[in-house]
């Protein structure tokens, strides 16, 4: 689900966001786990279309404005500067490739959301979130350059919560993000997700152990 842009987290905001997963954790047997990365892949060949890109619009240009650089008829300078010109473009553009909205206008929404999906995989396994006793940990992932929001929940989080019930804590994410508020889209989140799994996985009243961090992890 696309973002929109967010500024960076203070502590205050980091502690709102752990408050909320306390929140919501005394209410479930799940844990909830908020995180906060730079980007979720380096799309390098984003540099190759952007220059390409530029490149073809300078030789495009060109040829269209020949009868303005070309009064007096075609000559070996000017097929030069054709070629010294594209050039100029394709380096230009594969520069501008660098930057995050070239990134991501050069690049599929498909092709981003995949590479959020498979960032959200390999944190659960690199911060193993799998460890808790009944497998019910869920990941919420907000990844910046990308500007989507990802919710990854554990094995042990079964069919009692449906994708459209899991779209809603995306949605709830998304509706804060838009706004340029992280801490209140995490917040946001987090409510919603308490509410589904305390529903599906109510708290035990005499056992309900915290078993994962309620810090928000936040990685480039």
């Amino acid at each position: 689900m696309a973002t929109g842009k967010a500024g960076p987290l203070t502590d205050e905001d980091k502690g709102r966001i752990s408050d909320a997963v306390r929140a919501a954790e005394r209410l479930t047997s799940a844990e909830i786990v908020p995180m906060l990365v730079a980007r979720s892949g380096l799309y390098h060949d984003a540099q190759h279309r952007a220059g390409l890109a530029l490149a073809l619009m300078v030789l495009t240009g060109l040829l269209m404005s020949e009868a303005f650089w070309v009064p007096w008829g075609w000559h070996a300078a000017n097929a030069a500067w054709l070629i010294v010109l594209t050039l100029m473009g394709y380096v230009i553009g594969s520069w501008l490739g660098t930057f995050d909205p070239v990134i991501r206008a050069v690049t599929s929404t498909e092709r981003l959301r995949s590479k959020v999906q498979l960032r959200a995989e390999r944190a659960f396994a690199q911060h193993s979130l799998f460890r808790t006793r009944d497998r019910t940990a869920v990941l919420l992932m907000v990844s910046l350059m990308e500007r989507h929001v990802y919710v990854l929940p554990d094995s042990g989080i079964g069919p009692r919560i449906t994708a459209a019930q899991w779209n809603e804590v995306v949605e709830a994410v998304v509706t804060r993000l838009k706004a340029d508020d992280i801490a209140g889209g995490f917040c946001a989140g987090i409510e919603r997700c308490g509410v589904l799994l305390a529903l599906a996985y109510p708290a035990s009243s005499n056992d309900n152990p915290d078993e994962l961090s309620n810090r928000l992890v936040q990685e480039p």
